[in-house]
């Protein structure tokens, strides 16, 4: 049975289980979740009725503004997770999706077959599934390349994006390329960029016809009304979401110059995450824990290690330390 740690990140309550570490506070690295999240302020929320038509279409616009595209090619969904599950079951195979990566990218579609960015020719007229930036590698794909990847899915496969880190830089994403005439599917994450995870918010930017097929599989009152309140409030906080983006660039360099004193050479080029690659990560990774710090270990790939924003100077300092002295 596979570790917790090693299936997803943010597996907090297992290690510390399996590792203990007494009283010392846990510094949770695994993920790539903003580790200062948007500071919700008290908002008016109706618990005594469901959630209204008009408050999630207000949402949808939200984040539609927020990303820059039509309002109408947007779909609220209970988490981006669930999202690509449903796509996968709407959409017949054959699919590829690019590896490593999310592991449900491996399991929305059932027999997909994973390909390496050197092969990615092996998909032409397929669905290929990729994450923009990709997790836990920080590959970026620029917008030329995605065009090329868009007209090569013939006339039966669909590019299927996952944009859940896209958030820190607006450049990235190729959202607004989404139409009634391209084979373009874009998902995007609430949680890692506003730091708030457990919220449970994504999205979906389709044609319509594929919206409308997920609508039918999502049923009614498909969000939270606290999820769609904190969404609307979220999206609509330019000036939170300008300061974040800038502070996430300053954040990942600090992590980047930490990690080069340590002899590690980080990778990657989303600030939320870096991944190094060191023969003694099995290692590096339980020695961290032990010191309760938890990183995000690969058992495809034993000598990778996924590193996360540490929150604070005082976490960087311990991260250091653990590093440097074992």
């Amino acid at each position: 049975m596979i570790d917790r740690w090693h299936w997803h990140g943010g597996g907090l309550s297992a290690a510390r289980a399996h590792f203990g570490a007494g009283d010392t506070p846990w510094i949770d690295l695994s993920t790539g979740i903003n580790p200062q999240p948007w500071p919700i302020p008290p908002l008016a929320i109706d618990w005594a009725h469901l959630p209204d038509d008009a408050a999630l279409q207000a949402l949808e616009a939200a984040a539609a503004a927020h990303v820059g595209v039509d309002p109408a090619t947007v779909c609220a969904l209970p988490g981006t997770e669930i999202g690509l599950r449903l796509i996968g079951d709407l959409l017949p195979g054959p699919a590829c999706y690019i590896a490593p990566a999310y592991r449900t990218h491996g399991e929305m579609i059932d027999g997909s077959t994973p390909l390496g960015r050197a092969h990615l020719a092996e998909a032409d007229d397929q669905t290929l599934i990729l994450a923009n930036p990709n997790n836990p590698d920080g590959h970026r794909f620029d917008h030329p390349a995605l065009h090329d990847l868009l007209a090569r899915r013939g006339g039966e496969g669909w590019l299927i994006l996952d944009e859940a880190f896209a958030d820190t830089d607006p450049a990235i994403s190729f959202a607004d390329q989404v139409g009634e005439d391209r084979r373009l599917l874009v998902f995007r994450s609430f949680g890692k960029f506003f730091g708030l995870a457990g919220v449970r918010l994504g999205f979906l930017i389709a044609p319509p016809a594929i919206l409308a097929a997920v609508r039918r599989k999502l049923g009614a009152w498909p969000l939270s009304a606290p999820a769609i309140a904190i969404g609307t409030a979220a999206y609509r906080d330019q000036p939170w979401i300008a300061a974040t983006r800038q502070r996430l660039a300053q954040q990942a360099a600090t992590l980047d110059a930490l990690l080069i004193r340590c002899g590690y050479r980080p990778t990657g080029t989303c600030p939320l995450f870096r991944l190094i690659e060191t023969d003694d990560a099995p290692a590096l990774f339980d020695r961290l824990a032990r010191r309760a710090i938890l990183t995000r270990p690969f058992t495809e790939q034993p000598r990778w290690l996924r590193i996360g924003l540490p929150a604070n100077a005082a976490a960087s300092d311990r991260l250091e330390a653990a590093l440097r002295h074992g």
